[in-house]
């Protein structure tokens, strides 16, 4: 029986774990893997059990970017084109992570390379193993981007940082994306799961509709220049804070207060 492409792990406290498994291949993102990765991220954004979602990888790497093996043969198309190909062939996970209203965190287990590099900017949080390193190869290869990766890592590290990055290929250490911004933190890689999961916990922690809104009011309000931005926080709060009891607020002050005693 052929093992699934990807592994689904649904914890009762309310959060998955989705895991590429290629890891004979470095999951590289075959057709199969693309496919399956997008009805996976959809299954869990339709599952009101699962608040919380974690990516990772199987093996050595988070995912080695696009199969270039399969699209050399002619057996696949260019994921992330964009193009009217790529959408008849194959799902496009890029599309289901950014579709997904639930906090997403990526535990970046290994190597993440172009298509691989471009799915975990694709994700809200980003820890990283010390075995973790990232690279763009896109203009080695051949291939234009088109999960965002020539604008979302500019606008992540700022345009120099970026160009060198891209300009070159080289690889960037877990280490180096930290202090550049784009990693949260990096652990070591016996400490990475641990320290996703623990990470999905805290998110739990929080209510569920100002954690659905928080990622929502943050993606939204980047999109625009920062005037529009400030604009739609006010009109959102407004919104929402109209329909707020005193007494709700006083109950989960008191909830905060007591965390903060444990802490």
């Amino acid at each position: 029986m052929t093992a699934p492409l990807v592994l689904t792990d649904i914890h009762p406290d309310g959060y998955a774990v989705l895991t590429l498994n290629r890891p004979e291949a470095m999951n590289a993102l075959s057709r199969g893997l693309m496919s399956e990765l997008a009805d996976a991220v959809d299954a869990m954004t339709a599952n009101d059990a699962v608040r919380v979602l974690i990516i990772t990888g199987a093996g050595r790497a988070f995912t080695a970017g696009l199969d270039l093996k399969e699209i050399g043969a002619g057996q696949g198309s260019l994921g992330g084109t964009g193009g009217a190909q790529q959408e008849r062939s194959t799902r496009d996970p890029a599309a289901a992570l950014a579709r997904c209203p639930k906090p997403i965190i990526g535990a970046i287990n290994g190597a993440a390379v172009t298509g691989g590099f471009e799915l975990a900017l694709a994700c809200d949080v980003l820890l990283a193993s010390t075995a973790a390193r990232f690279a763009d190869t896109h203009a080695r290869i051949g291939v234009a981007p088109g999960w965002g990766l020539s604008q979302k890592l500019s606008r992540a590290i700022g345009p120099y940082r970026a160009r060198e990055v891209s300009f070159t290929g080289n690889w960037i250490s877990a280490e180096q994306a930290a202090a550049w911004g784009f990693v949260n933190r990096v652990v070591p890689p016996e400490q990475l799961m641990d320290a996703a999961r623990a990470l999905a916990r805290d998110m739990l922690g929080t209510l569920p509709a100002m954690l659905l809104r928080y990622k929502a009011i943050i993606n939204e309000g980047y999109d625009l220049a920062f005037g529009e931005a400030m604009k739609l926080e006010r009109t959102r709060a407004t919104e929402f804070n109209s329909r707020i009891a005193a007494d709700d607020v006083e109950q989960r002050r008191e909830a905060v207060r007591q965390r903060n005693r444990g802490a």
